[in-house]
């Protein structure tokens, strides 16, 4: 006779796409890093230097009009979580094709393939901060009560880049274009987003319309650490608002279109 201890509890369904999320992501993670002795440096190396390449232009060369001082510390507290945005939403065009066998043999929710990327290059994200902890005590930046924003901006930046991914990834099954179309959209969303300048740096009226991307907020929310002067509460309002609107039209792109996907790849 079998006895209720006897038998192993069922995991509850959230609590198996956790620990699958999780495992998948970890992988993700040892891949990356198990191949090369320097990899953390090269996850850290590619912000360092643009942020190397800006601060030489626009401290050594021109005099520097944007952005605030020390203007390195500015620079990597856009560019560290810029680096999250653009490498989930790139690699959320190749979450189906690349891993199409699993997608196509698992049972968990197909969802988990595009979060887990964002899961794995937050994860970057986070090991990449004590990078923007050196430099702030080198150039004397002060940590101020704006820290405690830090939370909210990285759960705005991971709706956002969910609802993203959840857009991108089934379309890129049917329109294969749309891969180099969003790496083309995103070098003009670096220009467009305030990274190398802040949104005060804006001409007048512009900078309404500025805060309508909604990583002007969530870049002013980390900012907000050495730079409380520069929050913008009208931006983090939209950001958080257009953080929803494009997680409700991921999930409703994805539920439409995963049957299709799963025929297509």
């Amino acid at each position: 006779m079998t006895t209720a201890a006897s038998t192993p509890a069922r995991r509850s369904p959230a609590a198996a796409y956790r620990q699958s999320l999780w495992l998948l992501t970890s992988r993700d993670l040892k891949v990356r890093y198990s191949t090369s002795f320097l990899g953390y440096l090269w996850s850290v190396l590619d912000p360092l230097v643009m942020a190397g390449i800006y601060w030489f232009v626009f401290t050594q060369v021109f005099d520097r009009t944007v952005g605030a001082s020390p203007y390195i510390v500015f620079l990597l507290a856009g560019l560290l979580p810029w680096m999250w945005f653009t490498g989930a939403v790139g690699d959320s065009t190749r979450a189906f094709i690349r891993d199409a066998k699993l997608v196509r043999s698992t049972r968990i929710p197909r969802s988990i393939w595009v979060n887990r990327i964002v899961l794995s290059k937050g994860i970057e994200f986070l090991f990449s901060l004590p990078v923007l902890a050196v430099f702030a005590v080198a150039f004397g930046a002060e940590l101020t009560w704006g820290v405690l924003w830090f939370p909210l901006a990285v759960a705005l930046q991971a709706v956002v880049i969910v609802g993203l991914g959840l857009i991108i990834a089934p379309l890129v099954v049917f329109f294969r274009d749309l891969e180099r179309a969003v790496k083309l959209i995103l070098r003009f969303l670096f220009y467009a987003s305030p990274i190398i300048y802040a949104i005060d740096d804006l001409p007048d009226g512009l900078e309404v319309w500025a805060a309508f991307n909604p990583l002007a907020g969530i870049f002013s929310l980390y900012r907000a650490a050495f730079f409380p002067e520069l929050l913008d509460l009208w931006a983090v309002g939209i950001a958080a608002v257009m953080s929803l609107v494009f997680l409700g039209i991921g999930v409703l792109v994805f539920r439409r279109t995963i049957r299709a996907v799963l025929k297509e790849v």
